[in-house]
């Protein structure tokens, strides 16, 4: 075990706790095969049993991968990988301690051990993220903090986009947070998740586990807290002017940033008033950025100013979330469906139903008003010429957003 191991708190030798009645044959495949590997995933303990094709080399190449994330107490014991087998020689048994339900356990197979090993990092991600679905506001970003301060700036991409790229670099000048899932406490805290990064290695390949230190990343801080969301967009550089591209830096409209985090954020929909929820995160941040660039070189200097406090943004939006009246609906007659939540923005107005998010705009919104309780359409078609005017074609402008809104199942009809 090396001093870098022992420096992020990994105990080479586990203390067995044997009063729980295990058998010898149990003991001798843990001996024989290599200990367990032990870690802390957003504050859920996973232990990894590994099969028998797998070496002894490999097993201390994942505790090292994995040295930033140490378990805590007594590990949980895995059953027995699955046996090689010539297509899938390489195996693994997870266990880990469930908020949920006493425990849960997965197994892995895989090809080579590059594939299990990338194999099983995201299979902890899944199961860590589903594990604090409803507690944490967590985005699809990596995360990168101030030494000094502890601010954390996310960088929200999508997968292949250079999210581990831009934590790489920046991390050698600021803490390595995660490079996969920046999660954010009510308060504002960070949960670091400083997960080994995968490195893509060519098409076709498995995504090498290259643990922080291997990489010379920065530790995160010891409280680290969200500051900024940056959205990362990178564009292939101008090479017409031989010129370099400075990286610019923009802020985004609420709405336009609500809607691009949304997709970018797991088990949103869990949060108790999720959209309402996710405009105080921005309030609080002061906005929602967005950092277009094309070298990741260039990413240091540009995001310099975010890792300081920002100014809180006024809130520009209300909440429109109110459950529509109960009952049966008559025939014909049209009614709002109850969503999980709603915000109004700048005359438009965001509704989150169970699937997806519907963006209101023009009449959109004075027809969510006007159907919090059920009405026929001649009477929601006059509701609507008050308040938006009478032009020639406004009833059927208004049965055609009606007819739109109905097949997005924001409105409900019955009987037509």
């Amino acid at each position: 075990m090396s001093g870098e191991d022992n420096k992020h708190g990994v105990d080479s030798q586990p203390h067995w706790d044997f009063s729980s009645g295990w058998d010898a044959r149990l003991f001798e495949d843990l001996r024989g095969g290599g200990e367990l590997l032990s870690v802390d995933v957003l504050g859920t303990q996973f232990a990894v049993r590994w099969g028998r094709s797998v070496t002894l080399e490999q097993q201390q190449s994942m505790r090292s991968a994995w040295s930033r994330c140490p378990g805590a107490g007594a590990p949980m014991i895995p059953p027995l990988a699955k046996e090689p087998t010539e297509s899938l020689p390489y195996s693994a048994s997870v266990s880990y301690l469930s908020q949920t339900y006493d425990g849960g356990t997965f197994p892995l197979q895989a090809a080579s051990f590059a594939e299990l090993a990338e194999n099983l990092t995201s299979r902890l991600t899944v199961a860590a993220i589903l594990e604090n679905a409803g507690e944490l506001m967590m985005l699809h970003a990596c995360g990168v903090a101030s030494p000094e301060t502890g601010a954390v700036v996310a960088l929200v991409a999508k997968s292949g986009t250079g999210k581990t790229t831009a934590a790489s670099l920046l991390a050698k000048t600021f803490g390595y947070v995660t490079d996969e899932t920046v999660a954010i406490g009510p308060d504002g805290y960070v949960v670091p998740y400083p997960k080994p990064l995968s490195v893509k290695q060519g098409p076709g390949t498995p995504k090498r586990q290259a643990g922080p230190d291997e990489l010379g990343l920065l530790p995160a801080p010891a409280k680290p807290f969200i500051q900024s969301i940056v959205l990362l967009n990178r564009v292939e550089p101008d090479t017409t002017e031989g010129t370099h591209q400075e990286p610019t830096l923009r802020k985004l409209p609420l709405a336009d940033g609500l809607l691009a985090l949304i997709p970018d954020s797991s088990s949103q929909a869990e949060i108790e008033e999720p959209l309402q929820s996710l405009c105080r995160l921005i309030d609080r941040v002061g906005g929602v950025w967005q950092v277009t660039y094309s070298e990741a070189e260039d990413l240091p200097a540009a995001l310099a100013p975010l890792f300081r406090k920002q100014r809180r943004s006024k809130p520009v939006w209300e909440a429109r979330a109110e459950e529509p009246e109960s009952g049966p609906i008559p025939d014909g007659w049209i009614r709002r469906v109850e969503p999980k939540d709603a915000v109004a923005i700048d005359g438009d107005l965001l509704v989150m139903l169970e699937a997806e998010i519907v963006r209101l705009s023009g009449i959109g919104p004075a027809i969510w008003e006007a159907t919090a309780s059920a009405v026929p359409l001649d009477r929601l078609t006059e509701q609507i010429g008050e308040v938006h005017g009478r032009p020639e074609d406004y009833r059927a402008a208004v049965a055609a957003a009606a007819g739109q809104l109905i097949a997005k199942s924001v409105l409900e009809q019955v009987g037509e």
